[in-house]
């Protein structure tokens, strides 16, 4: 049936709590209220109050009851509100829950998942529009997804509550409604319009660690993930470059032989994130593009991301990477 990406989050969080009774979700203002973005919305009138609850504004001690839960059998999928709030929470995700099933000699595990809100598009400024995929990607016992549509994004949520080893689980809030080109000045298209709003309202998984191809072409190939691909996909359309779009999906672990299919037949390639620049998660692509894809390559591989800048208020659109910069990369790299 059609969903949005909301619906479709709180559809899985929904199957999974019917399907297991260790299964809780909390978070700041996740119970009663629904969450501030109504992910959870109805969750808590459901299954009571002892599953579906509100925590106290303390991101570290959501984490951290997270991974003493966890480590006790239970699988507790916890938000935090934004992505940008999660820096409090940094010492419980990298020195307890990454490392709980390494150090235990995998006595214990951390089956866990933090969801959050995550990127820009939506007015939010400095504090409110972060991706910070790549601290996550860099830690040990971590796996890092990012969802660009509904149907994938209930599949991976599944998935994640599933494994046994915590997730990041990271959604792009200017999807949640709807696909979003980058073309803020038009009128917002709804998910109910696009086949991947199609989403079952049982029980289906989308394997985590898998790509995929969100668009097959001969050209270029473009690498990226979240709200990013509905922004090459437009830059493709309008630049009239027969581009083969990877939606990353689990951005880590990586689905690599799907990215060196597509380059080695390409022989060209364009990373595009909303992150920043410097020591992004773009970076490490590159360079496994690099490696792998050495003897294929025509051209200098391109990168397209945001500024390295606080997320501005005021300039939005100068620091999102719109389709104007993703298609003048790609004519660079068809250039080259």
């Amino acid at each position: 049936m059609p969903m949005t990406m909301i619906q479709a989050l709180r559809s899985a969080m929904d199957v999974m709590m019917e399907r297991d009774d260790n299964v809780v979700v909390y978070g700041q203002d996740v119970g009663y209220f629904g969450g501030v973005f109504r992910v959870t919305d109805g969750l808590q009138a459901k299954y009571g109050a002892s599953r579906v609850f509100d925590a106290p504004i303390s991101e570290g001690g959501i984490v951290g009851t997270a991974v003493g839960m966890a480590a006790y059998g239970l699988r507790p999928v916890v938000e935090i509100q934004f992505a940008d709030y999660v820096y409090p929470a940094i010492d419980q995700i990298v020195s307890e829950a990454a490392r709980l099933r390494y150090r235990s000699a995998s006595e214990f595990t951390a089956s866990m998942v933090i969801r959050m809100p995550c990127g820009g598009g939506i007015y939010g400024g400095q504090t409110h529009s972060q991706s910070p995929e790549a601290m996550f990607t860099q830690v040990c016992g971590l796996r890092t997804v990012m969802p660009s549509n509904p149907y994938d994004a209930k599949g991976l949520l599944i998935a994640s509550i599933e494994n046994d080893d915590p997730v990041i689980f990271l959604e792009p809030k200017r999807l949640y409604n709807g696909p979003f080109d980058g073309h803020h000045d038009r009128p917002v298209t709804p998910w109910s319009g696009h086949t991947l709003g199609e989403v079952p309202t049982g029980y289906y998984t989308v394997p985590l660690d898998s790509a995929a191809v969100f668009r097959p072409g001969a050209a270029v190939t473009v690498l990226t993930y979240g709200t990013m691909v509905w922004v090459a996909d437009a830059a493709a359309r309008e630049s009239g470059i027969d581009t083969e779009i990877i939606d990353l999906r689990s951005i880590w672990p990586l689905d690599l032989d799907t990215i060196v299919r597509s380059v080695n037949k390409t022989g060209r390639c364009v990373v595009v994130h909303e992150a920043t620049r410097t020591s992004s998660f773009g970076a490490e692509l590159t360079a496994l593009v690099q490696e792998h894809c050495f003897y294929s390559l025509e051209a200098p591989i391109e990168r397209v991301t945001g500024w390295d800048t606080p997320y501005p208020h005021a300039q939005e659109w100068a620091y999102f990477p719109g389709p104007d910069r993703v298609g003048a990369a790609l004519k660079r790299a068809m250039e080259g």
